[in-house]
């Protein structure tokens, strides 16, 4: 068992990579287009630092969704949650069920995780060798 675990777990990374970036990128897309829906108490218009949130999150999304720059997009985007938390969420208290934040941290440690793991067998940096 632990052999056919281990010889799937490269193309389970990648399975990983690619759920979490394609919901990454849902938020970054219901910040700046409402799309597939408006993102529940996000301002409008939005404030820069939210615009420049939504631009990282679907640009840093769509890289990690494709596996393209695997390592440096995830470390962005695990920063980018860790400010999102402490600078949003950490002010309505301090537990991450309770201000909203569970999201943010989530994302911030699997990015956080990628960043050191890489994108996985199925992407295009393993394709480009850069792996």
């Amino acid at each position: 068992m632990t052999q056919l675990l281990a010889a799937w777990q490269p193309r389970v990374l990648s399975v990983l990579r690619i759920m979490a970036a394609l919901l990454f990128m849902e938020h970054g897309l219901m910040k700046l287009f409402a799309f597939p829906l408006a993102q529940p108490g996000v301002p409008s218009p939005l404030p820069t630092i939210l615009v420049v949130a939504a631009v990282i999150e679907v640009v840093g999304g769509a890289l990690l969704a494709l596996g393209l720059f695997t390592r440096i997009a995830a470390f962005i985007c695990s920063g980018q949650m860790a400010v999102a938390y402490f600078t949003a969420h950490m002010p309505n208290g301090f537990w991450p069920g309770g201000n909203g934040g569970d999201a943010a941290v989530l994302f911030c440690f699997i990015f956080l995780y990628l960043a050191f793991a890489g994108p996985g067998v199925w992407s295009v940096d393993a394709a480009r060798g850069r792996g």
